[in-house]
């Protein structure tokens, strides 16, 4: 069974997980063009952070950034064996509750078009692409997205 609870960055497994999600954004993209949050801002007062697991193995991460009238979703991240189970939807969910606990009806984040996977997922859960916000500027790379949350 799928469990999504609030976890600690700076610990194991999380923070194991948060390091292979990292390297795998260096990999994949230049230095200007990656926005992760390191583990130690992800501790902070401000963000939500939560782990997806199955019994004791960690699957998944997503955080959530107050930002004031609106949370960004951060280092949302599914392992590759994990992949096509839910797990994504599941944190969504998680995230989506959370930012309407916390007062918040507008997410937006930042993805690149070359995580298709990703960007499928966040449409299929009502995101729709818009251009950059906050600090962001358009690279190239990014997409931008953004959903507001229905009253429940």
């Amino acid at each position: 069974m799928i469990i999504v609870e609030p976890g600690n960055p700076l610990e194991p497994p999380a923070s194991d997980l948060l390091d292979a999600s990292q390297a795998l954004m260096r990999r994949l993209f230049n230095p200007e063009e990656n926005h992760f949050l390191s583990h130690d801002a992800l501790a902070q007062p401000d963000v939500r952070f939560f782990i997806a697991r199955d019994g004791s193995e960690v699957l998944g991460t997503a955080a959530l950034k107050l930002c004031g009238d609106y949370a960004e979703i951060k280092s949302f991240f599914v392992t590759d064996a994990a992949r096509g189970r839910g797990i994504g939807a599941a944190l969504l969910r998680q995230i989506e509750d959370t930012a309407r606990t916390e007062g918040v009806t507008d997410l937006k984040l930042e993805t690149a078009e070359l995580l298709d996977a990703a960007c499928r997922l966040y449409e299929r859960h009502g995101f729709a692409r818009r251009g950059p916000f906050g600090a962001y500027a358009e690279n190239g790379t990014s997409v931008f997205m953004e959903k507001t949350l229905p009253p429940v």
